[in-house]
């Protein structure tokens, strides 16, 4: 099953001469076989480097415009597969970009930490970021009907929607492929910065992380726990958002005394990542997670979403010291919509003091029955 990547749209309309595409994503997301469709589609001659491969470094190794001239030739077009294993990749591509008339550059990379380290400050104003996902349920939508959607619904909660399963015909095989994933590629980046040491502990923490998806985390009860500082919680949660493996949402407030905002809620940007990393691949009627995994498949389909149709929000959580609460509040040119998730055929309504503090707000169920209408 071929599934069209809604990145590569983006791809091509933010491609201009002079400037630099940045596509970031975790890895095994698809990010080489995007560039594959890529060059398919355009028409200038292309010159593609791979980060991971020695031959490109030597080729790069001298930062020269006579030495970039000479390796272009009459490309127009270069790509960068894992930009961020070539060193100073970003005063490099500064001086191509600056120098080389027309040159149009895309680069690739599974760690927002270095991308941003070598690329940001040399590359301010010329640069654009795109971020690509596990394949999403509006790319899913494409290929399979309302039914098929139905009834893939609870593989997308348990195994997630990385690309290689939809290669896989067998469940066990979904879920050592996922169990490697983790242990081989994913971790590699965390593992690969200078200082990390504690291995045991930064599985430890990502288990944590499972069990509570969703939750609200103490990092200095995290850290007693793990016997580590709440900095060293701090770097390693960090680590793990550069790699894309969790991301965190932090409380919405405006100044009322009763909302609570010191804690963030930690996700994983996909559902199988989660359950790997606890060895959890039960089906959904035997668990006592579903409301986790639930809530967790929807915030993160629901980030693709506004992601690929660059409808940028401001996203968070409410909850009061009384223990009112709300999964995900938007906010958008001052307008406030709110979402609560149920997996269940379960009645609730707003809470009374998030109806009373923001009147205009509007509030809805994100449920079995209507969640395709919310991430498509």
């Amino acid at each position: 099953m071929e599934i069209n990547r809604l990145a590569l749209d983006l791809v091509l309309q933010k491609l201009q001469p002079n400037k630099v595409v940045v596509l970031l994503g975790a890895r095994r997301v698809g990010k080489t076989e995007l560039i594959k469709k890529l060059m398919e589609k355009v028409t200038e001659k292309v010159l593609f480097l791979n980060g991971d491969d020695i031959e490109s470094h030597n080729l790069l190794e001298i930062q020269s415009t006579a030495n970039f001239k000479r390796l272009l030739g009459d490309t127009k077009f270069l790509i960068i597969d894992e930009a961020q294993e070539i060193p100073a990749i970003g005063k490099k591509l500064k001086l191509m970009v600056d120098t080389i008339e027309d040159l149009k550059v895309l680069v690739t990379g599974s760690s927002a930490f270095e991308i941003n380290n070598q690329l940001g400050e040399p590359l301010v104003g010329r640069m654009k970021t795109i971020n690509l996902y596990p394949i999403a349920q509006i790319e899913f939508s494409e290929t399979e009907n309302f039914l098929e959607t139905r009834n893939n619904l609870e593989d997308r909660l348990i195994l997630g929607s990385y690309p290689e399963l939809s290669h896989i015909t067998n469940r066990e095989g979904k879920i050592n492929y996922l169990k490697e994933l983790v242990n081989t590629q994913l971790l590699r980046d965390v593992f690969a910065f200078e200082g990390i040491k504690k291995r045991d502990k930064i599985i430890a923490l990502l288990q944590i992380i499972a069990f509570r998806t969703g939750s609200e985390l103490s990092l200095e009860s995290v850290g007693r726990d793990l016997q580590i500082s709440k900095n060293t919680v701090e770097k390693y949660l960090d680590l793990f958002t550069k790699v894309f493996i969790i991301y965190s949402v932090s409380g919405f407030s405006r100044n009322r005394d009763n909302e609570i905002t010191k804690m963030k809620k930690w996700y994983f940007v996909d559902n199988g990542i989660r359950n790997a990393i606890i060895n959890s691949f039960n089906p959904l009627n035997t668990r006592e997670d579903v409301g986790k995994l639930w809530e967790n498949y929807l915030n993160s389909e629901r980030i693709k979403k506004m992601s690929y149709t660059e409808n940028f929000v401001h996203d968070y959580f409410w909850r009061t010291h009384t223990k009112q609460e709300i999964d995900r509040i938007e906010e958008k040119d001052e307008q406030l919509s709110a979402f609560e998730y149920k997996y269940g055929k379960v009645k609730a309504k707003i809470p009374s003091e998030f109806a009373k503090s923001y009147p205009d707000a509007t509030f809805e169920i994100i449920n079995q029955d209507n969640y395709l209408d919310y991430i498509l």
